[in-house]
């Protein structure tokens, strides 16, 4: 990865908006029931950008997708999105409801607006083109705008209308600051990281992980591995794991890389004792084996109490984690212990960056109440762990260079 291309763009503080059109791309991707918004993380998250494009003197066309309706559908509109933005900014949002999204309505609202208003399209996805990056719709959005502000992360990865076509017909393409905070976080933990530089890596699956593993091994001092994938580990070890989450296929791929971190130096943490039941349930009756030793009907659920200290001396003197996927099968109060530990551990850091990849190891940390003592909690959970692969995010690379 050319560092240079992801980590070199141009912001909101590069440019002078007064009196411009400014499409601001939000990741508004809210869970909604029926209109209430039941988590507003994200629209917080993007306020420092809106608040800063209103200041400067722009008029401000907010635009996002939410959820994955296939054409217009009433279920999945931005309304209630625009409503409570409203309420958030303490000013009008006016909300343009377009099923073409760039219609009539929003078209009259864009030449009504004084600098400073705020209007939000409708959902980017009730275009069928939107994720095609189809060049219909990318021409229509950049019709509305004289400048283009990308602020949503969590859809960095994929290259859409509304974050990498629009692109292509505007002059003048930036990052929020949101995005700004993704790309300094995440890519200096990953390309220029404070060492010790500890990864820890959990969640079910070695084959989603891959890559990441692989990338990971040529930057990190220690690699921990926790949650499902590390049976496959363990199988490939040499270990019984009984019943628990295996995946035969990649046997070979977790010997490979075993052996990796030898070669480089690299200690690689994998669970010493394990947490075992017979059924997937939070009641299911359990106790500690050691690692390997589990019987034909145990299933692995978390890891073990040795591997929770063994864990945490590991991160005691880390200066740079970054971790990505639960210990354990946290969503069972039972069986969270390990998830908890390492969250735990990291909280009590003293002068480390603690950089949290987004999805489930976002939901775990702000679940126990442990949000406020991360240096940072990544938007994107897709998005966080591409750029931990050291891949290209389109929707970052789309921006101009500074």
């Amino acid at each position: 990865m050319e560092d240079i291309n992801m980590l070199n763009k141009k912001s909101i503080d590069d440019i002078n908006v007064k009196g411009k059109r400014v499409l601001c791309r939000c990741d508004f991707n809210v869970p909604l029931d029926g209109s209430r918004i039941t988590d507003e993380t994200r629209l917080v998250a993007a306020l420092p950008t809106i608040k800063k494009l209103i200041a400067d003197g722009g008029k401000v066309i907010l635009c996002s997708h939410l959820g994955k309706p296939k054409g217009p559908d009433a279920a999945f509109s931005l309304a209630p999105v625009a409503k409570r933005l409203s309420e958030l900014l303490g000013q009008e949002v006016k909300f343009a409801a377009d099923d073409t999204v760039v219609g009539d309505n929003a078209r009259a609202a864009v030449a009504a607006m004084n600098d400073g208003d705020v209007i939000l399209l409708e959902n980017t996805r009730f275009r069928p083109e939107e994720t095609k990056n189809g060049e219909a719709f990318s021409k229509d959005l950049a019709s509305i705008a004289d400048v283009f502000v990308n602020d949503a992360f969590g859809t960095a990865h994929r290259a859409h209308c509304s974050n990498v076509g629009v692109t292509q017909f505007v002059d003048t393409a930036v990052v929020g600051y949101l995005m700004q905070k993704e790309i300094d976080f995440l890519g200096n933990a990953v390309n220029n990281p404070v060492r010790p530089f500890v990864a820890i890596l959990g969640g079910s699956k070695v084959s989603s992980k891959i890559s990441v593993i692989n990338n990971l091994l040529d930057k990190v001092d220690t690699l921990i591995i926790g949650g499902g994938m590390s049976y496959t580990f363990q199988k490939a070890h040499g270990g019984n794991v009984g019943k628990s989450l295996v995946e035969d296929d990649y046997l070979d791929f977790a010997k490979e890389m075993m052996k990796k971190a030898e070669e480089k130096g690299v200690k690689m943490l994998i669970p010493i004792d394990t947490v075992v039941a017979k059924e997937f349930s939070n009641d299911s009756p359990s106790h500690v084996v050691e690692a390997g030793h589990q019987a034909d009907d145990d299933m692995g659920m978390d890891i073990g109490p040795k591997t929770c200290e063994l864990y945490k001396e590991a991160l005691k003197d880390a200066k740079t984690v970054v971790w990505n996927g639960p210990m354990g099968v946290f969503e069972f109060p039972n069986f969270a212990a390990g998830t908890i530990a390492v969250a735990e551990e990291l909280a009590q850091l003293k002068d480390a960056t603690t950089i949290i990849g987004g999805g489930d190891s976002a939901a775990a940390v702000n679940n126990l109440g442990f949000g406020d003592k991360m240096t940072h909690i990544s938007t994107g959970g897709g998005a966080s762990l591409e750029f931990l692969e050291g891949k290209e995010l389109p929707g970052v690379v789309a921006a101009n260079d500074k």
